[in-house]
């Protein structure tokens, strides 16, 4: 079955704001700060701005380079052929890792950290996704390496800003979507 257009921008959407308002709302209960001052972060937007997209780039970067690895690889066409139902064009990819990034880590990083902790949000973040699956060996390697990017997110939450890890989980996006669109195009 082949999905359009405004269906991959609905689940955008859905995504956004079925994750980020949650999120918010747990943030301003769960968290000693005001969620105005969690939302600002620690340190300038800018710098903030800044290491999300540096941290995206290289984490980003590095797992498509693990994707790729001959014993992992076998695995992208599970994902390849995922992405291929969509209709995706021109912006999608971005409007979906926007709203992805954001509507994610404000759930996760804002919402569940709080009570979970950065490790156990984060290996629940990733096992959700699918990356740590006791049936599949190679995604799990790929899914124990996430942990560790997306503990970053979690750790740059905490000590610089939110805004950090949304870009960060952007650019991770975009890069992946963009390089798996790639193979079936």
């Amino acid at each position: 079955m082949k999905y359009f257009a405004n269906d991959i921008r609905r689940l955008g959407l859905l995504t956004l704001l079925g994750f980020g308002i949650p999120g918010l709302a747990l943030s301003a209960f769960l968290r000693e700060e005001s969620l105005i001052t969690f939302l600002k972060g620690q340190v300038p937007l800018l710098y903030q701005a800044g290491l999300g997209l540096g941290y995206g780039l290289a984490a980003g970067f590095l797992a498509w380079g693990i994707v790729n690895l001959p014993f992992i690889k076998p695995t992208l066409s599970t994902y390849s052929n995922l992405l291929s139902r969509f209709e995706w064009r021109r912006g999608d990819v971005l409007l979906v890792s926007f709203c992805a990034g954001a509507g994610e880590e404000l759930f996760f990083r804002g919402g569940l950290q709080p009570l979970l902790g950065v490790w156990l949000s984060s290996i629940f973040f990733v096992a959700i996704h699918g990356y740590l699956n006791p049936l599949n060996w190679r995604i799990s390697i790929y899914g124990v390496i996430m942990v560790f990017i997306i503990a970053g997110l979690g750790f740059m939450t905490e000590h610089i800003g939110i805004l950090t890890a949304i870009i960060s989980h952007m650019i991770i996006d975009v890069i992946l979507l963009q390089k798996l669109r790639g193979l079936v195009a």
